[in-house]
């Protein structure tokens, strides 16, 4: 039975672009694109997972969310849920942490960029607001 785990994932708004985060070469799924996140810790809402991570990943907190929708992947080694939330104010200077390059796209821009599998969907589904 494969693992399954459940992140947050953060969508950060700087007007029309939003962050995109590259994970580092050396980390599972290493040198792939992907939106800001993490693992739930058990006993942790959502919510406290997506400041949490934030905080540790890029030295920012965020104010104001709001919860988008939930996509699930299953990958060859593991099933990830993933809760995507819209941040549109943080507090802050954004430096990333953990080895992550971060850029900011625009949102018809970003399929040029490897974005993990589990991201191509909502990848395109932004894309269409631009």
């Amino acid at each position: 039975m494969k693992k399954t785990i459940t992140v947050v994932a953060g969508i950060v708004w700087d007007g029309k672009r939003y962050l995109a985060a590259r994970r580092p070469d050396n980390a599972p799924f290493g040198g792939f694109w992907e939106f800001p996140g993490g693992k739930i810790e058990p006993d942790e809402t959502p919510e406290a997972a997506l400041v949490r991570e934030f905080q540790e990943e890029l030295n920012i907190t965020p104010t104001e969310w709001k919860y988008w929708q939930t996509v699930t992947h299953e990958y060859e080694e593991l099933i990830v849920t993933l809760l995507f939330f819209h941040i549109t104010a943080f507090t802050g200077t954004l430096i990333p942490q953990e080895g992550h390059t971060v850029q900011w796209v625009m949102p018809h821009e970003a399929s040029k960029l490897n974005f993990l599998k589990a991201d191509i969907p909502i990848v395109q589904a932004l894309s269409t607001l631009a």
